[in-house]
């Protein structure tokens, strides 16, 4: 009986021991300043066309980076929100 709790502490010891496999993580690419000021450039002009205002008017008000795309949000002086995919 003594040896078997010695036993159980030393496999409880054991367990709590062990390192948890790495979590995964999506791969994420590094956008350059330039792509993305381009990706501003051409969002504007498409919400400016769709809502038929000046492209000045615009304003993103966020971009989000997904694995394979990437998402800008903005709204136009009239407050209408839009989001844009790429």
């Amino acid at each position: 009986m003594k040896y078997f709790c010695s036993v159980m502490i030393a496999i409880a010891l054991v367990g709590c021991t062990a390192t948890p496999p790495p979590t995964q993580k999506a791969q994420q690419s590094k956008v350059s300043p330039t792509r993305t000021l381009d990706m501003e450039a051409l969002c504007k002009a498409q919400a400016a066309q769709r809502y038929n205002t000046g492209a000045q008017k615009i304003a993103v008000t966020g971009f989000e980076q997904f694995q394979g795309s990437y998402e800008m949000r903005g709204n136009t002086f009239r407050k209408e929100s839009f989001c844009l995919l790429f």
